[in-house]
């Protein structure tokens, strides 16, 4: 095969960053200097197609340590990891968060999705601009939901380089061997050499014109973030199930975790055995919370059934859905929790290696996995013989680099292997052949957190909350025009009135949107919907993922609409012509609508919903399926355009 390198070479600090990574290259083959023994033959083979999967660390360490990725860099991780340049430019190109080209060491990501711009975000980009000229030496990008809606309008800042100190406020992390908010990208596993380069970040929301301009100017002296516990409004709750340790026990001790009931609910899976843990959680009618509902017993109980092996866990984390930070906040404010839920999972379906897929943008959720990773290792609660059972697991964190497309499963285990993350046809499906074409199983945050109660409480008892058909708790994100957003916990079968008056909806609410940008819209008289899946599915709308964003009468709708088309154009992969093309006419039409009355906006409502159709019933993956959802209720429910 021809790679066809270029004659570009990186800076030391480029080779520096790749090294630390992948270790010092053994050939010339892989970078170095030639000798008379690389003449002889050539190395790499299977052992070279092996490492394909670091592409994707290997770019967030060039980008984390210089702030883009020149030429040279590229070439020179793709001589290291036998990788055609050309790919490897379109795996780059993929991710909103690298650059090709060069750019400031300091970048300023203002969100202005949904729950940002409805609290003024066009504004706040507008005055930061004002602040911060060219010669700041800070780059400000608009960007999409940054998982920070409770706190809106929102900014992430992130430096290139080695910061002074991290930007993570958890000494406790630091003192015990932890990366703090510099964290990296990496975890041990299939013996990984090296791990990623630390970069500083700050987090700024709610974000003023005066609070991000300092700190994208100095994030290593910005504000710390606020604890987790204030994301969830219920805190100390003692009905609290899912959220019950966020706000009483200290998210960086494993001890005080292990105090609050950490661990009873593996030592109960290891009692009982494989299959009678997938039989509880069958029993227990624990379905996904990431939208899909698929049933979880069934899935784990397929995978585990697969005669191939090895068998793989994933723990999707990369909530980029507008609207949605539970996952966040459960990351954040009880990590251990999901350590235990995905060593859980792994046990029941025969894996013994997991992929924590995070989000680019949750510095503080990175610190703390990776913190809560190292310190379970150590405590032998991951590892070679966990909990002397001579059961064997581990866990890899990947982060992701800004793709709303790789939640889906599919299009996440292509970013993994170090593809582009485009989704994949089906069947086969993950089941059969998933990560590296084994079998796997993959659950978000908080269907995994979920395992944990069915385990302590019992199938039984936890079936008894909800509804027969939707059973357990829900995590709801609550944004937009309330006095209280945050995450909350109810059981299936509450009302969205009685969720929205807990939040404190405002008396002049004109819409709600369930869902996020890929759900529907509902009306103020509507507030009586069940929120279970069949009862938003009877009234004609989506729960989604449990995103609940209220808008009162202050916000312009056809400005949200027009922002979720936007969205859509920006975020499909292009693999399949319907969403390609269907996504830029929907945002066309809803341009032209918004400038138009009468009998011409009437044509384009028209074209609106032939491209929504042929989106839905030809796109290859659920964003192009879901992608007019929105705009349609909105036009059907709310008379948006009327």
């Amino acid at each position: 095969m021809d790679l066809r390198f270029g004659d570009s070479k990186p800076t030391d600090e480029e080779r520096a960053a790749v090294d630390a990574l992948l270790g010092p290259p053994e050939s010339s083959w892989e970078g170095a200097d030639r000798s008379d023994a690389d003449l002889r033959w050539a190395r790499g083979g299977r052992e070279a197609r092996d490492r394909r999967d670091l592409l994707l660390p290997g770019l967030h360490a060039i980008n984390d340590r210089v702030g883009w990725i020149s030429e040279g860099a590229l070439d020179y991780l793709c001589r290291r990891l036998t990788v055609p340049p050309a790919e490897a430019y379109g795996v780059a190109t993929f991710y909103a968060m690298f650059s090709l080209r060069p750019r400031p060491a300091t970048v300023l990501h203002v969100c202005t999705d949904l729950a940002c711009t409805a609290a003024g975000a066009g504004e706040l980009c507008a005055a930061v601009e004002a602040r911060l000229g060219p010669e700041s030496g800070v780059r400000i990008e608009r960007s999409p939901c940054l998982g920070l809606c409770e706190r809106a309008p929102a900014a992430l800042v992130i430096r290139a380089g080695i910061p002074a100190r991290p930007a993570c406020e958890d000494e406790a992390v630091q003192a015990e061997g932890g990366s703090g908010g510099a964290a990296p990208g990496v975890g041990i596993g299939k013996g990984r050499r090296g791990r990623n380069t630390l970069h500083a970040t700050a987090v700024c929301a709610p974000a003023t014109p005066a609070t991000a301009a300092h700190a994208a100017t100095a994030p290593e002296s910005a504000p710390t973030e606020p604890a987790p516990a204030l994301a969830v409004p219920q805190a100390g709750t003692p009905t609290l199930t899912l959220l019950q340790r966020i706000g009483t026990t200290d998210p960086t001790s494993l001890d005080d975790y292990r105090a609050h009931g950490g661990y009873t609910a593996l030592r109960r899976a290891f009692a009982l055995g494989p299959a009678a843990v997938i039989r509880e959680v069958t029993d227990a009618g624990l379905v996904g919370r990431g939208g899909a509902a698929f049933p979880t017993g069934r899935k784990w109980q397929a995978t585990a059934a697969q005669p191939d092996h090895p068998h793989y866990l994933v723990c999707n984390a990369d909530e980029s859905e507008p609207g949605t930070f539970k996952d966040r906040v459960l990351m954040e404010g009880d990590p251990y929790a999901l350590v235990e839920a995905m060593t859980i999972a792994a046990y029941a379906t025969g894996a013994h290696h997991g992929y924590l897929y995070l989000r680019g943008e949750y510095p503080r959720a990175l610190a703390r996995l990776t913190h809560a990773i190292a310190q379970a290792r150590t405590r032998g609660l991951l590892g070679d013989d966990i909990l002397g059972q001579g059961y064997a697991f581990d866990i890899e964190i990947r982060r992701g680099a800004g793709a709303y497309i790789c939640g889906e499963e599919t299009a996440l285990f292509n970013s993994i292997e170090g593809y582009r993350g485009e989704p994949r046809s089906k069947p086969p499906f993950p089941v059969e052949k998933g990560l590296f074409g084994k079998p796997t199983v993959e659950n978000n945050v908080e269907t995994l957190v979920n395992v944990l109660p069915v385990l302590t409480m019992g199938a039984e008892a936890y079936a008894a909350i909800g509804t027969p058909t939707s059973t357990g708790p829900k995590l709801y994100c609550v944004s937009g025009s309330v006095a209280r957003p945050g995450v909350y916990e109810l059981p299936f079968g509450a009302t969205l009135g009685e969720l929205l008056t807990l939040a404190g909806v405002r008396d002049n609410l004109r819409a709600v949107l369930l869902g996020g940008a890929a759900g529907g819209f509902v009306r103020p008289d509507e507030l009586d919907i069940p929120l279970t899946f069949e009862g938003t599915r009877e009234a004609g709308t989506t729960l989604g993922s449990g995103v609940v964003m209220a808008f009162d009468d202050t916000v312009p709708l056809p400005r949200l609409l027009l922002r979720i088309a936007e969205f859509f154009r920006d975020e499909s992969c292009g693999q399949c012509v319907p969403c390609r093309v269907g996504t830029v006419r929907q945002e066309e039409a809803l341009h032209r609508i918004v400038e138009r009355t009468g009998a011409a906006a009437a044509d384009d409502i028209a074209l609106l919903r032939e491209v929504g159709r042929a989106m839905r019933d030809a796109s290859i993956c659920g964003l192009g399926q879901t992608a007019w959802n929105a705009v349609e209720s909105a036009i059907d429910r709310l008379g948006a355009y009327e």
